[in-house]
């Protein structure tokens, strides 16, 4: 089976492609949707129509190492989705370069058996940061929101202080000795804490790591002061145990489970109160009525009540919603987050 040649349409994709001109395109943000739907449905017409799918086991890829967010969320849908297509559902983890690896793990497979279960940010914030082997806007299609996940601001043990005013007020006396962990470079909890510095006038001894599994190990440990990361039930068990506690919270209000932790709004930072959207993606050949499958049998998934009580528990907020939805959602990020990198002088080498 072959593609079809390079036509208009590539020529139109360029346009849409992560570049340092991406703020000053003269198409305005509808004209970016219409357009990259287009493009999804005519990359969609070149491939036979399935009779049936799944025809065989469904492979999830986590781009990120085991016990984080999605890792624990993608285990939950593969449970849930296998009784109801027929199928064994995998997880696989694979991680590296903040999500990039395993989307282009997923963005590159031709078994049409293969997704993603990630955050946005692989599609939206990696490639302002640096290049990424997929193209965000023609390589990969989301397919299904699944849920909105809050951003923590973390004191470990080895933190002497007790609200976020002292997170500023030492980091004012001492700069850069505070060390403030989180899952990579360029991740949503890094960009945070950017937004901190250049607003507070401080600055942060910075430490990324492949992922937040092992964020969530070295902080039960105290090996640094400070950590960003989204609800776990590694990270909320500690915290709970009072071996952790969380200083703030990026979310629209507070959070049930921490009403005592203000959100960045409330402190004064309101550009620091980013969030994490996760989702279901899909290589960009995929046929759309395996689209609407997959789209269909997980937001049925999110209206049974005990699947809502397993992610409201860990203050994540369910965000189903159709395919195009999804769509102009991460379309709609990607335009943000080149503002918000560009602003915070943020690059990775």
């Amino acid at each position: 089976m072959r593609f079809m040649a390079r036509d208009a349409t590539d020529d139109r994709l360029a346009m849409l492609a992560p570049a340092s001109s991406t703020l000053k395109a003269a198409m305005n943000y509808a004209q970016r949707v219409a357009i990259a739907a287009g493009l999804f449905a005519t990359t969609f017409l070149v491939w036979a129509q399935p009779a049936a799918w799944p025809t065989k086991p469904v492979r999830i890829i986590v781009p990120y190492a085991p016990g984080g967010t999605s890792d624990a969320a993608a285990r939950l849908r593969a449970e849930r989705l296998q009784p109801v297509l027929g199928q064994p559902v995998v997880v696989e983890n694979r991680a590296g370069a903040s999500g990039a690896t395993g989307m282009d793990a997923m963005a590159k497979s031709t078994d049409g058996h293969t997704l993603a279960f990630a955050a946005i940010s692989p599609l939206t914030l990696n490639p302002h940061l640096q290049r990424v082997p997929y193209d965000p806007l023609k390589d990969v299609v989301p397919v299904a929101s699944v849920m909105y996940s809050p951003v923590y601001l973390v004191a470990t043990s080895a933190f002497s202080g007790k609200s976020f005013a002292d997170v500023i007020s030492q980091s004012k006396a001492q700069p850069g000795k505070l060390n403030v962990a989180s899952s990579g470079m360029g991740s949503v909890g890094h960009l945070m804490q950017e937004q901190i510095s250049r607003r507070a006038g401080v600055k942060f001894n910075h430490i990324p790591y492949k992922g937040s599994g092992q964020v969530i190990n070295d902080a039960a440990g105290g090996q640094f002061e400070l950590f960003t990361a989204n609800p776990s039930p590694a990270v909320n068990s500690l915290i709970s145990q009072g071996k952790l506690r969380v200083l703030a919270v990026a979310a629209p209000q507070r959070l049930s489970g921490f009403p005592e932790a203000p959100t960045f709004t409330e402190l004064g930072h309101a550009d620091a109160n980013l969030s994490s959207v996760f989702g279901l993606f899909v290589p960009a050949r995929t046929p759309p009525e395996v689209l609407k499958r997959i789209n269909t049998e997980v937001n049925k998934l999110l209206a049974e009540k005990d699947v809502q009580e397993r992610l409201v528990k860990l203050d994540n907020v369910v965000s189903p919603g159709s395919t195009e939805q999804f769509t102009a959602q991460v379309l709609r990020e990607f335009e943000a987050n080149a503002r918000v990198v560009k602003e915070a002088g943020i690059k990775l080498d």
